[in-house]
This record gives structure tokens, sequence and C-alpha cells, in this order.
């Protein structure tokens, strides 16, 4: 059975909202889209090419679909291995709206949390998420994310989407891998480790 992974772009205070563009995603207001682009350097091509040659199928929300359909299917180049992958493997698309997918691949989730463990089963590697704040939400809370890559870009924004909210399930977690890269961007991958620990630092009373 395959894992699932998260990818994720985040600014320092932890806002994931429209990383690709001023248009991406300007709901409740965003003014600030497309915060990756003055940090994507070779390296971090390297990185996002790495984790996609891990992919066996994609777990997608719908506004994530519609950027990546959006966008993908217009690169042709064979040797794009990003492109290949989004373009050739299975889109499962988590959405209460919508019922039909021009996207070659795509096919509607329903209830995504109920349908993660037998779509993981279905591949040998990974079902990669990458954005999909409200699907991502869902998966944190029902604690179904085997993999978390966090990119973390060095801005401050202050309002915005959040990876992270009020229904997170307490956890530790366990950093296998960081790396920097030379614009100031740390890749963290981050897998789980069981429940939350915690201890005090008060000195006992005499």
């Amino acid at each position: 059975m395959g894992e699932l992974t998260i990818t994720t772009f985040l600014t320092i205070d932890g806002v994931m909202q429209a990383p690709g563009g001023p248009t991406e995603d300007t709901s409740g207001g965003f003014s600030h889209g497309g915060w990756v682009f003055p940090y994507a350097d070779e390296d971090f091509g390297k990185i996002m090419a790495d984790i996609f040659s891990k992919a066996d199928a994609f777990l997608l929300g719908l506004t994530t679909w519609e950027i990546f359909a959006g966008y993908w299917p217009k690169v042709t180049d064979p040797d794009d291995l990003i492109a290949s992958k989004l373009n050739g493997l299975p889109k499962f698309v988590a959405s209460q709206s919508r019922t039909i997918f021009n996207w070659r691949g795509s096919e509607l989730v329903r209830d995504a949390a109920a349908e993660v463990v037998e779509l993981k089963k279905r591949f040998p590697r990974e079902l990669q998420v990458h954005g999909s704040g409200a699907l991502a939400q869902t998966l944190i809370k029902n604690d179904l994310i085997d993999e978390y890559r966090l990119l973390v870009f060095p801005v401050l924004i202050g309002t915005g989407k959040r990876l992270f909210g009020s229904g997170t399930v307490p956890a530790a977690m366990t950093l296998v891998r960081s790396a920097t890269t030379p614009a100031g961007v740390v890749f963290s991958v981050y897998r789980r480790a069981g429940k939350l620990r915690t201890g005090s630092f008060e000195l006992p009373e005499k």
C-alpha cells in the first residue's frame, strides 16, 4: 500500500494562499498572491522534481485542480518531469460541487477522508497532495497524512489561509530531513511520531 504525502508552500507565518500568482486565489480579499516566484531558483526546482518523481497519483482539492488543469496541459515538453507526471498520472479531485473533469485522468472523490485508505491501496508508492488548503484541513483533522513536505519561504504576509487550523490533531512529529536553498527557502520533511508529548521546566517545590 502506498502513502499519502502532502507538499505545501508556506510563509514564515504559516500562510499557504495563492503562492503561484496574483490571481490564483483572491478569496477573502487576499492581494499578495505570487510570493513564491522570487525564490524559485534551481535548487527549488530540483526539490520539486524529486518530490514529483515519487508520485503514482494525486489527490487534489477542486481549486488546486482547476489551477493545475488550466496550466499543466499546456506544458508539452516530454522532458518536463512535473508536467509529465501531472498530465499522465491519475488525479482524484475532492469536490462537492463539480462532477465532470476534462483533464485526462481526473476522477471525482466525494468523501476524501473516507476514501483515502482505499485509494492508497491502489498504488505502491505515493498518493500526493499539493496545495489544496480545504482538503488538507480535512486530512489533517482526520490524521491521514503519512508525510509532510513543507517549503517555508522567507516572507511574512499576516493574512490568508493557513495550513494548520484549529482542527489540527495534536501530535509529535519526526524531522526526517531538511535543506535550505540559496534563496532562503527551508525545505523540511516530517513524519508522524505518535501522540503529543509534554513536560515542564518548573522547579520542584522544596
